[in-house]
């Protein structure tokens, strides 16, 4: 049997035209994909995936043979080049089409928002549909936005053959439309709670600026935000002068898990932990440091003499530094030498001598 797709006429007429215009194609599809790539990442958004294709002889040719008599001529075929651009985010998708609206020429009357169907089947083809121009001219060309969970979609139904010849009985269609359904309401939730959330970042980051930490909750982004404040650099400064030692920067992060064991669950409690504790943690760090010639000092050394001093006035003893530098440095039996240690030089502290 002679499978062989036969065009009249015109369709081979088209098709001419298209091989001549290929290398043209070509250097479109590279052009506007490079193009929209440089303007997202000058804008700082980031895209999960870009895709850039030219329509094959072939994909075309069948294009033509079912309906070939609606074109005129190439030009009027607009997905012969394509570009599809997959976000993480529903309002990303928005992101992206601002961007292409300014770098490229949109034919709105070819254009079309597939969002806006609210076809119950139809969530793997919500993309957002331009066809384009480049500023420059030539061919037009189509540019695909959707998020990645409905490409995954798309690509689901097109495994299963559910957009397929072949009718699906119904139990199954309702199958597919309720996963639909649920999909679409995750990319519509994703978006929402990241709204959210960077929406409470930024009023922490707001609540720290002013002063009003007793109102910030204790996590890893306050924290973060806090240390902005620099709330060490005092007292680093202060021990570093005791041998005139160069301050070495380094994360403090590490000692969150630290403070939250303590109980600490605002930045005012670990300003006032500061505050409270920042003579102490000098005068500890004064008696281990003026015997040596130590010339250098990492940027937590601050914060960890207040740790140790926090642990001693609380009754930790032993056991609590040995557990403190279990958190700091992972746990070893080497930290119960170093805790011994540090509790002989901390006795005669008058912090200490007060607890008598």
């Amino acid at each position: 049997m002679d499978n062989q797709v036969r065009l009249d006429a015109h369709g081979e007429m088209l098709l001419r035209q298209y091989r001549e215009l290929l290398p043209t194609l070509q250097q479109l599809a590279d052009d506007a994909s490079s193009q929209l790539r440089h303007a997202l990442l000058e804008q700082g958004i980031y895209i999960t995936a870009m895709e850039h294709r030219v329509k094959t002889e072939k994909s075309l040719t069948g294009k033509l043979e079912l309906k070939g008599a609606k074109y005129k001529s190439i030009d009027d075929i607009t997905d012969l080049v394509g570009l599809r651009v997959i976000t993480f985010y529903t309002d990303e998708v928005d992101k992206v089409a601002a961007i292409a609206k300014r770098i490229f020429d949109i034919d709105w009357q070819e254009s079309v928002d597939k969002r806006k169907l609210h076809k119950l089947d139809s969530f793997g083809y919500n993309s957002l549909h331009y066809i384009c121009r480049l500023k420059t001219g030539g061919p037009r060309f189509e540019l695909q936005m959707r998020t990645a969970l409905q490409h995954v979609w798309s690509t689901i139904e097109h495994d299963t053959g559910y957009k397929g010849d072949v009718k699906i009985p119904d139990v199954y269609l309702r199958q597919f439309n309720r996963l639909a359904g649920m999909m679409e309401l995750m990319d519509d939730e994703f978006s929402r709670l990241r709204t959210v959330l960077t929406d409470y970042r930024r009023q922490t980051l707001a609540l720290v600026k002013s002063g009003k930490l007793d109102d910030v909750p204790l996590s890893r982004d306050s924290f973060r935000n806090y240390l902005d404040l620099h709330p060490f650099d005092r007292l680093n400064k202060r021990i570093a002068a005791v041998n005139q030692a160069e301050i070495w920067p380094v994360s403090v992060m590490s000692y969150l898990p630290v403070l939250e064991s303590f109980g600490m669950e605002t930045l005012g409690q670990v300003q006032h932990f500061i505050d409270e504790n920042s003579e102490d943690a000098y005068q500890l760090a004064l008696s281990q440091l003026a015997i040596t010639d130590l010339d250098i000092l990492s940027s937590n050394t601050a914060l960890q003499y207040l740790c140790l001093v926090y642990v001693l006035k609380h009754d930790g003893g032993r056991d609590g530094l040995k557990s403190l530098y279990d958190l700091i440095n992972g746990e070893s039996d080497a930290n119960g030498i170093v805790a011994d240690m540090m509790m002989e030089q901390a006795k005669t502290l008058p912090f200490m001598q007060k607890k008598r």
